[in-house]
């Protein structure tokens, strides 16, 4: 006997099975078909902006799980901010300076002291940039929504003219001085480190400490 046709069960169109790899690609060109962080911010014209500066990743590789947590904690953060009636900008940077990138080239095999200075600056440049792509598809691929389209990019000139207007406020309302300061040096890297970078090895000295002697 067919007792499925004597119970009286719920007709769903809902799939049971959730084929993300599938669903996701289709949600996001739906996502920017209709611009929805340009409709998130035309709904919000006019109300309380809610400003989060994103701390930018280094663009010197694939993002890895410490990337995706910032950036889905931030996307919640500035989601939540605009369902509170908020006017929520949103604009994704990326680091494209330092020792990362450099080092990242040197792992593919490149010597930069075979090359003059300004041409190992375009590798770098050429690396990152690339790199942005690549981070940019998957930080899209975790469902983030941000001004993908206008990026700030920490290399571009227009963005270190920026940081040149700036540091002139601070040096003219007299923030900026002279002083004394250890600055750690990599022989390795040849570049300046920071202090966070620096650690130190425990030893342990067998003989004569503090004027006692040891057996």
């Amino acid at each position: 006997m067919d007792y499925k046709s004597t119970l009286n069960m719920p007709n769903t169109a809902f799939e049971m099975k959730a084929n993300l790899n599938q669903k996701e690609p289709v949600f996001q060109e739906r996502w920017e078909q209709a611009q929805l962080y340009e409709a998130m911010l035309k709904k919000r014209e006019g109300y309380p902006p809610f400003v989060l500066h994103d701390g930018p990743p280094y663009a010197n590789g694939n993002i890895h799980i410490g990337h995706a947590l910032n950036k889905i904690l931030k996307d919640t953060v500035v989601r939540s901010r605009f369902l509170a009636g908020y006017y929520v900008p949103f604009i994704p940077g990326w680091d494209t300076h330092g020792l990362p990138i450099e080092t990242a080239l040197a792992k593919q095999g490149v010597n930069r002291k075979s090359m003059s200075v300004a041409q190992f600056r375009v590798l770098c440049e050429e690396y990152a940039l690339k790199q942005i792509d690549i981070q940019m598809k998957d930080m899209k691929r975790l469902g983030t929504v941000a001004d993908y389209d206008r990026p700030y990019i920490t290399l571009k000139p227009e963005f270190e003219a920026e940081q040149i207007r700036v540091f002139a406020k601070m040096a003219l309302s007299g923030m900026i001085y002279k002083g004394l300061k250890p600055v750690y040096w990599s022989p390795s890297s040849e570049t300046a480190l920071a202090e966070a970078e620096i650690e130190y090895m425990d030893k342990k000295r067998h003989g004569d400490l503090c004027g006692l002697q040891c057996a």
